[in-house]
């Protein structure tokens, strides 16, 4: 099974390319912070992603979709964010590296368990915050940098998916994704 990341700061468009490569029949996983803010904000939680508990739930609920996924699904499952995300989050907002933190990006870095190329989505510009989005330009920004930073520092390379139409940013990883395809192709048979 190879698992791909993608990543980049909120608002660039990783949710929409995600949803439109699950139209091209991949197996894709949504963002988990994403679920848990909007079921703490349904509980009344007016700001989940300041408490302290909300890094290792968002590590929980990201350990148990990688793990619940069928082997089977086509050889190939998109995820959006992993652990790796999340490690930058905490830095992001100042959040102390919780052992579960640790332990789940120890775990998915010494063994492998995405792909060491992770597609990084640029910013589009301006995206404003929204009621699940509560972050301006510049926290965009710096937000990028330092996801940016996480996986170079955890060992991935990045594939830089620039801004674009939606369509063509998802034919650039859906091409990356074909060569992907012969690599390992290639490799079975050696």
């Amino acid at each position: 099974m190879r698992r791909y990341i993608l990543t980049g700061a909120p608002g660039c468009g990783k949710t929409t390319i995600l949803h439109a490569l699950a139209e091209r029949g991949y197996s894709v996983v949504e963002e988990a912070a994403a679920d848990v803010v909007a079921q703490q904000r349904a509980l009344g939680v007016e700001a989940p992603e300041e408490d302290a508990g909300f890094v290792d739930a968002v590590i929980r609920l990201q350990h148990e979709r990688q793990q619940q996924l069928p082997i089977d699904s086509g050889g190939v499952q998109l995820f959006d964010r992993s652990p790796i995300c999340t490690l930058a989050f905490a830095r992001y907002s100042g959040l102390p590296m919780t052992r579960a933190l640790r332990t789940e990006v120890n775990r998915v870095v010494q063994s492998g368990i995405y792909q060491p190329l992770v597609f990084f989505v640029a910013r589009w510009g301006p995206a404003g915050p929204t009621p699940p989005r509560r972050i301006s330009e510049a926290d965009a920004k710096r937000s990028e940098e330092i996801h940016r930073t996480a996986y170079e520092s955890c060992g991935y390379e990045l594939v830089d998916i620039p801004p674009g139409d939606p369509d063509h940013r998802t034919d650039l990883i859906d091409d990356v994704l074909a060569d992907e395809d012969v690599r390992f192709s290639e490799e079975a048979w050696s």
